[in-house]
């Protein structure tokens, strides 16, 4: 299995680097992960609506180019499904079993995603109900993209 982690930005701080990483270095041992780091859209603070949908939109492109079509595509998204711990390591199994090979998550900049990666979307996914910056969303899917395995091993870590 190959998960794909498709997102814009490139982690600066150390904290997410490292964490990142580590959580990387673990997965290791189930499967290959991918991170497809594009460029964030450079914009000023104070954005309209429309200018807001064209960062977007552009941003979309570039999360779009680095998605296979054959890849399974879960976008992460606010209204997203939410998942237990347990119930996230079975979907991830389900997904498996029935012959996809390459997972690929979408996580958006700080304005989200576009309409056109979500059209894109196989499924979405909410990580939680409170809003989370994109660089600790990244965080968070591998942590629980490792949970979900050890969960699906029986092993302690999930305890």
């Amino acid at each position: 299995m190959t998960i794909k982690i498709a997102c814009i930005g490139k982690l600066k701080e150390k904290f997410y680097i490292d964490g990142c990483e580590e959580y990387r270095k673990r997965l290791s041992r189930f499967c290959t992960v991918k991170i497809l780091e594009s460029a964030d859209e450079k914009a000023p603070e104070e954005l309209s609506a429309a200018e807001e949908e064209k960062v977007r939109e552009k941003e979309g492109e570039r999360l779009l180019a680095s998605i296979d079509p054959k890849d399974r595509v879960i976008a992460l998204t606010i209204g997203g499904k939410r998942y237990t711990s347990e119930s996230f390591a079975a979907h991830l199994e389900k997904l498996e079993n029935e012959g996809n090979r390459t997972i690929a998550f979408v996580i958006g900049g700080s304005l989200g995603l576009s309409k056109e990666v979500q059209k894109r979307a196989d499924e979405t996914l909410s990580l939680s109900d409170m809003t989370l910056p994109h660089r600790l969303a990244r965080l968070v899917l591998l942590e629980q993209l490792f949970r979900a395995y050890k969960i699906r091993r029986n092993e302690a870590y999930h305890k």
